[in-house]
């Protein structure tokens, strides 16, 4: 083969990797416009926030479906890991609202709210932000009313939680 066929496949074969990476760091992005992310405050420990998570979620409505303490289970398996915990929240009548105008939307539920600790040790709390859900798409009023209700009330448990206050 001459050179230049061989140039133009490395580079091709390259340009190809460079268009992955292009196109992975583009969904980074676009999950990080959709993301609500909120540091715990200095000197509240994770159980502190994740008391102050559930009972807010209680006074607001919100029941707590699911916990999974997924670093707890990975240290179990002998996995060392930092926090990583998911709370799901919901309210049956508003999901029944959701699904009823369009299944689709069952695919959000529950509504998730992580604890992670980053690289530096810091933790946070973080959820996807029905922000884009409620604006990008023609609602009927009672659906988009509904889907407002149920994104400030995840905020508003979030930042308890991140707060530690009840």
């Amino acid at each position: 083969m001459n050179r230049r066929i061989i140039l133009i496949l490395v580079v091709s074969f390259f340009s190809c990797f460079a268009s992955v990476s292009y196109a992975a760091q583009e969904q980074v992005h676009i999950v990080e416009q959709q993301l609500y992310k909120v540091p715990l405050a200095a000197g509240i420990k994770p159980s502190d926030a994740i008391d102050a998570l559930k009972s807010k979620a209680i006074e607001l409505n919100m029941k707590l479906v699911s916990h999974q303490p997924l670093s707890a289970e990975l240290k179990a398996r002998g996995v060392d890991s930092r926090r990583i915990e998911i709370f799901q929240f919901c309210n049956p009548y508003d999901a029944r609202v959701m699904v009823k105008h369009n299944p689709i939307f069952a695919a959000y539920m529950p509504c998730k709210i992580a604890l992670v600790e980053d690289e530096q040790g810091q933790n946070w709390l973080m959820m996807i932000s029905l922000d884009v859900l409620i604006n990008k798409n023609p609602l009927p009023l009672v659906v988009k009313k509904t889907a407002e209700r149920v994104n400030q009330t995840l905020k508003t448990i979030l930042r308890a939680g991140a707060s530690g206050k009840f």
